[in-house]
């Protein structure tokens, strides 16, 4: 019976979210298509009004832990549903992201990426993917904010592995600024593939940033090694049990 009522108050929680995002979107879409700092405004408005709605409707609250950056960083992050997405966005001051580009042409969320500069790539184009994204990112040099990218290029369950992409360590060597990387457990609460969001904690963790200038290479094997270990550290806090490996 409680597992019933959870899903009914997903649902109800599911639909508000989505009609609030098109009403928002409409709402700020005046200024924020000739204004960048509007969109801003419009996409903080957003995650701080989901991340609200969550709390008390589905029982899901957050905890966002670490030092958050100011300045210009790269922010490298654990991805595991839309709401590390929002939760993310919604702590950094002046975040845009590294986001597929089929992303682009979907209604409001699409308006607003191209507002903001984000930087589309094209999964399927390999090495010339990341030849566009540093060319995108050379164009958008004057917005010192943070550019948020997913090294693993997709959402990964919890209990799931996939590599990291070489992209984030070109990005990084071009950007010559430091990366912090983020670890989270938020695919515990908010699946990958299910309408259910479960109560508890959510936690995004803003880690120590890794200085600018190291080998490729090795920064990404440092990167990582701190997001998987402490993303997992998190989800062993949260109950996960983690699957047996062969």
């Amino acid at each position: 019976m409680r597992l019933a009522l959870q899903y009914v108050r997903s649902f109800i929680f599911i639909v508000q979210m989505y009609i609030a995002m098109a009403v928002l979107a409409l709402a700020f879409a005046p200024l924020a298509a000739f204004r960048r700092d509007m969109a801003l405004k419009a996409c903080h408005t957003y995650c701080h009004y989901v991340r609200w709605t969550a709390g008390w409707m589905v029982d899901l609250h957050v905890d966002i832990r670490g030092e958050l950056p100011q300045g210009p960083a790269l922010v490298a992050a654990k991805h595991q549903s839309f709401f590390d997405i929002i939760l993310i966005f919604g702590a950094l001051p002046n975040p845009r992201f590294v986001m597929k580009k089929q992303l682009m042409r979907t209604p409001f969320l699409g308006w607003y990426a191209k507002w903001l500069r984000c930087i589309p790539v094209d999964r399927g184009k390999g090495g010339a993917a990341v030849r566009d994204m540093l060319a995108r990112v050379e164009q958008g040099r004057e917005i010192a904010g943070q550019i948020i990218i997913y090294p693993q290029g997709t959402r990964v369950a919890p209990g799931d592995e996939k590599p990291y992409k070489v992209g984030s360590a070109v990005l990084y060597e071009q950007l010559g600024q430091p990366c912090v990387p983020v670890a989270t457990n938020v695919g515990l609460f908010w699946p990958k593939r299910s309408m259910l969001r479960k109560p508890g904690t959510a936690v995004v963790e803003f880690l120590p940033p890794i200085p600018a200038g190291e080998d490729p290479r090795v920064f990404l094997d440092r990167l990582e090694q701190v997001v998987e270990t402490r993303s997992n550290a998190l989800m062993a806090e949260a109950g996960f049990s983690f699957p047996a490996k062969a």
